[in-house]
């Protein structure tokens, strides 16, 4: 049977979809980016609600461990494409963010082979919630020069600590390539 962990990961998996609609199609002309940015906001505390569920009542499990991350990287993924279509954030931006992603699910896949699990680092938790700012703002569009400002600044923010949580995590786990 499902825990609640565990169904909270797929509701977040299911909600991609609707978030991506509202996001690139404006059925509801402005109403359908604030649907999305709800729905995105909603998709993200799930994330919070399930991981401090499963520590608190141990409801660990291998699913959990396997699907959340990879929930996560849906979600965030799936907005980063959206705006490039949207014109909100260059390809160059997205490819490095998303290629951070990939690199460290396959470091990871190579640490779980050799029995090793690699916690997450503070470095990972910053540019997680810096790339959650960044989206937030970006589809929220708020208009005026101090947004716009804010924006920017999160994008490379969470560009910048894209790279950085990268570099600590392979300096940190470089013996995971060595076995």
């Amino acid at each position: 049977m499902m825990n609640l962990p565990n169904k909270l990961t797929i509701i977040r998996v299911l909600l991609i979809p609707f978030f991506v609609f509202f996001l690139l199609v404006p059925v509801a002309g402005d109403a359908s980016r604030y649907i999305a940015l709800v729905v995105f906001i909603a998709a993200s505390l799930t994330d919070l609600a399930d991981g401090k569920i499963a520590r608190k009542y141990n409801l660990v499990t291998n699913f959990g461990k396997f699907m959340d991350p990879l929930a996560d990287k849906l979600l965030v993924c799936s907005a980063l494409i959206c705006f490039v279509e949207m014109d909100l954030l260059p390809a160059w931006i997205v490819i490095i963010i998303i290629s951070r992603e990939f690199i460290i699910s396959g470091f990871r896949l190579i640490a779980s082979d050799n029995g090793v699990v690699i916690a997450a680092s503070y470095w990972g938790k910053f540019k997680t919630t810096s790339q959650m700012i960044m989206i937030v703002l970006l589809i929220a569009q708020i208009p005026g020069t101090v947004f716009d400002i804010l924006e920017q600044l999160f994008i490379y923010i969470a560009l910048i600590l894209t790279v950085v949580s990268l570099i600590d995590y392979l300096i940190k786990n470089k013996d995971v390539l060595k076995q």
